[in-house]
């Protein structure tokens, strides 16, 4: 996976996605009447709340859902777009940041297991890109698989770039600078980004780090329906 070399620094930035496309991660599980929809897809930020509205009619009216859905689906979104744009303004630690994320996915009937190290400095890097270069090498031929991976990408990213924002609010309030558990300083993270470079130069966003790759090498299981209707019965009651 390619992309613009990384300027470490220890100064803050203003929070967003450290990703090119500068999207939020939208996940929807919703239950009425005994009747679920799950779904999970980006959204753009900038686009008018008009359009939120727009998605929920649509959606139902193609998956011929009950019109009780319009309003939660359209609710849950809003809510998790609040969320982001409460953060946006706000500092946030990036440099000399390598951040694992792990994979653990079923999509239809292809299970996935994967860790590896990402470079959040760099704010080129894309989710998308590299799911789809996932897919190929392990010839992953489930369209719906690469979407997933990318979106499991994006979530995790959200997750660390959130708990960025408290790290540089913790360090303001903080005589001593002290920074939060999520921000590593350039001691601890050396090593992380010396292997980075090592192996693939300044251009790389994504790692598996050398002495690890017998342990961490990606899983990926094909199941059988059986398998699927289990793993679903399973979901299902831990669900309700």
């Amino acid at each position: 996976m390619k992309a613009p070399a990384s300027t470490f620094s220890k100064a803050p930035v203003k929070f967003r996605m450290p990703t090119a496309d500068n999207l939020v991660p939208i996940r929807l599980d919703i239950e009425i009447d005994g009747q679920r929809f799950k779904d999970a897809f980006t959204w753009n930020p900038s686009d008018p709340d008009s359009e939120v509205a727009v998605f929920a009619k649509r959606t139902v009216k193609d998956l011929k859902l009950p019109p009780a859905f319009i309003t939660q689906i359209a609710s849950s979104i809003q809510s998790q777009l609040a969320e982001f744009r409460s953060f946006e303004g706000q500092d946030m630690y990036t440099g000399e940041k390598i951040v694992p994320i792990k994979l653990d996915l079923r999509v239809n009937h292809t299970l996935i297991k994967d860790q590896f190290l990402w470079d959040l400095n760099n704010f080129e890097s894309d989710p998308e890109e590299f799911a789809r270069t996932f897919c190929r090498d392990l010839g992953i031929e489930d369209p719906e698989v690469g979407p997933a991976v990318a979106f499991a990408i994006r979530e995790q990213l959200f997750e660390v770039a959130t708990q960025s924002v408290a790290s540089a609010r913790e360090s303001r309030l903080s005589k001593k600078g002290r920074r939060g558990f999520e921000y590593v300083p350039a001691s601890k993270a050396g090593g992380a980004v010396l292997d980075l470079v090592k192996l693939f130069g300044h251009k790389s966003s994504v790692v598996r780090k050398r002495k690890e790759w017998e342990v961490y090498e990606p899983i990926v299981d094909h199941l059988s329906n059986e398998e699927v209707d289990a793993l679903e019965a399973r979901e299902e009651r831990n669900f309700r």
